[in-house]
């Protein structure tokens, strides 16, 4: 008779630790909305399966991780998807020791499924400009109604921009309505936990935005947003900027699945790298507060040292023939 109120008022805790949790990362970590709503899923899942088992999140020992990342192999989840669900389950439980919710931290001692480190998706510096070109070609087609040029205008801007500076979707489509009045090279970026950096632009991304703001201007005067939308945030959602990119590569020919504003981003790194830019700058450019995330981009590395050897190196092609 009693079991119920208790299971209710177990679930009712743990919803209030899990609250508790998001909460400290807002608030001392700047976590973005996308990031905190990625937490949560992920640690309602964990909580749903402490209930099957009857314990509560804070009472949780290395047995029971041990055993939520056996079911989430059963489910046939990916060993990277498993591995993104435990980093989120060990810092909510070092969360809850530190604070005094829980008297141990159980995923100390349990070690993640091993996962091999796929390399990033990307595209050809001749594939971008194909890419680019349709843009620009459909921005420019003079029999356009003034609905698809401002369309057309708005794409060409965007995967300017995304190209030239390197930015995660969310911050592109986040760019204040400033951002295309700038003559400056550079724009000062908030990325993830509110920090700042520079990012570059180039010359065509300026011209690209002025053109596209001029058309917008006409339809919307007034708005802080380089590109509004009729959508809850009130500037164009990440989904349909991926949708509309999709279509642009059909049009150039590419196939829809390899494209995407990801791959951009890593186009930008990748091209960077292979003309020279050295990885501690990729990786502030990029935004990523540790180097170890911009490592994944050393193949391209290794394939430039190899090819600097092949060609630099006096003894790369044989010794020398005797005089």
């Amino acid at each position: 008779m009693s079991q119920p109120p208790a299971r209710s008022t177990r679930a009712a805790g743990d919803d209030r630790l899990i609250a508790l949790f998001l909460d400290m990362l807002a608030a001392e970590r700047g976590a973005a909305q996308n990031t905190l709503a990625a937490y949560r899923r992920d640690l309602e899942d964990y909580r749903d399966f402490c209930r099957e088992i009857g314990t509560a999140t804070h009472e949780a020992g290395s047995e029971t991780v041990r055993g939520f990342l056996a079911s989430l192999a059963e489910r046939g989840l990916k060993a990277s998807s498993t591995a993104r669900r435990l980093s989120a389950v060990r810092q909510f439980h070092k969360f809850l020791y530190l604070e005094g919710h829980a008297p141990q931290d159980p995923t100390a001692i349990v070690d993640g499924p091993k996962q091999a480190r796929p390399l990033p998706k990307t595209l050809s510096v001749a594939e971008v400009d194909r890419l680019l070109g349709v843009a620009a070609e459909a921005a420019g087609n003079a029999a356009s109604g003034p609905k698809e040029r401002l369309r057309a205008l708005r794409m060409q801007c965007l995967i300017e921009f995304l190209y030239a500076t390197g930015l995660r979707v969310s911050e592109l489509v986040a760019l204040p309505r400033n951002a295309a009045r700038t003559k400056e090279r550079a724009l000062v970026i908030r990325g993830k936990g509110g920090k700042e950096r520079l990012v570059p632009v180039t010359e065509p991304a300026r011209d690209a935005a002025q053109a596209y703001l001029a058309a917008l201007e006409t339809r919307a005067p007034a708005g802080g947003w380089l590109f509004p939308a009729d959508s809850e945030s009130g500037h164009l959602t990440r989904q349909a900027f991926a949708r509309e990119l999709k279509a642009l590569a059909g049009a150039a020919g590419l196939p829809a699945r390899l494209v995407s504003p990801h791959v951009l981003r890593h186009a930008f790194a990748s091209h960077l790298l292979q003309n020279g830019a050295d990885l501690r700058v990729i990786q502030e450019l990029l935004g990523h507060s540790d180097i170890a995330t911009t490592q994944i981009y050393t193949h391209v590395l290794d394939e430039r040292v190899a090819a600097m050897v092949r060609d630099l190196h006096p003894l790369a092609d044989g010794r020398p023939e005797k005089g």
